[in-house]
């Protein structure tokens, strides 16, 4: 059985050993790979892995020999699950490593933006501090979460851990969702269409898959709905937003800020308009990737091939 990790670099840059993986066939791994790379280097694979390497129709027609992909990633967008079905090629995802890493990480953008330490060190290296009149200076006011709204589209896993983390803070949830089960019992929850969600709450979480429905769905009209003073945070997938929007209604100061792990095409390009934008803060689609996450991620990954290969396959795409 010939396993091959397309873009093994991104789990594993040299802290996250693929031995687990390796034990269950003859495995090459790559660094990275480009699209005329994966012909060559899978062209007689079982098995691929890949985490954003984009295995689309034309690919899979070239790898005759495939049966298995294996993505490391909850999203499988990379992967055109449909083309692999009429292939008959099983595509597996993990669909939970990440959560308490990502919910963390929205916390602290979130702290990050309402408190921007760095900047206030920043100050004091360069003397700002002894100039003052007095004992404490802010650069901008900053603000308590106690007592504030925090709209959470996409109620998951994901979702209701940052739910957990913002009821702890003394925030109000309120919540959109596809499937409006297990309603949360924090005092005041509220079930709350989209446009309802974006006009009432003081910072807006995305937490919900990319479809075909919901693209650039966070549009002009979603934002000038928004609080004056109001947060967009995205650490789930870029091509929710649309972005020559949200950089217009930073610009105008139409809401507070964005704090975004993830953009649209990445890595980002240098015509992005949101890398020009005010109080936009910008992080490299790392919210995922703490070490206790990527070792679970190929944990899960090496039992999900595993299974496969008993002929009982599990988290299927």
């Amino acid at each position: 059985m010939k396993i091959v990790i397309l873009d093994g670099a991104t789990a594993n840059p040299g802290d996250n050993p693929w031995t687990e993986i390796e034990k269950l066939g003859e495995t090459f791994i790559y660094p990275r790979s480009s699209r005329a790379e994966v012909i060559e280097r899978a062209a007689d694979a079982d098995i691929i892995l890949t985490n954003k390497v984009v295995i689309d129709a034309a690919i899979l027609n070239q790898l005759p020999n495939l049966k298995f992909i294996a993505v490391t990633a909850t999203g499988y967008n990379v992967v055109d699950v449909e083309a692999a079905r009429e292939r008959d090629i099983l595509v597996s995802n993990v669909p939970e490593y990440s959560t308490e890493s990502v919910a963390q990480f929205v916390f602290a953008g979130l702290l990050d933006f309402i408190h921007r330490s760095q900047q206030h060190h920043d100050s004091i290296v360069n003397g700002e501090w002894p100039r003052r009149a007095d004992f404490a200076f802010w650069l901008q006011p900053t603000w308590e979460l106690t007592g504030k709204t925090i709209g959470i589209v996409g109620l998951g896993r994901i979702g209701r851990a940052v739910a957990r983390i913002a009821d702890a803070f003394g925030m109000k949830v309120v919540a959109s969702s596809r499937s409006e089960r297990d309603t949360p019992s924090y005092a005041g929850f509220q079930w709350l269409d989209v446009k309802t969600l974006f006009s009432t709450a003081d910072v807006v979480t995305l937490h919900c898959p990319l479809t075909d429905s919901n693209v650039a769905f966070v549009n002009r009209d979603l934002l000038e709905g928004m609080k004056p003073n109001s947060l967009l945070i995205n650490t789930a997938r870029g091509g929710m937003v649309n972005e020559s929007d949200l950089a217009a209604a930073l610009n105008a100061g139409r809401i507070g800020g964005a704090i975004l792990d993830v953009v649209s095409a990445e890595p980002i390009s240098n015509e992005n308009p949101l890398l020009k934008a005010r109080n936009c803060l910008l992080t490299p689609h790392m919210a995922w990737a703490t070490i206790e996450a990527r070792r679970r991620l190929t944990k899960f990954t090496a039992e999900n091939i595993r299974a496969f290969l008993s002929g009982s396959p599990i988290n299927m795409v």
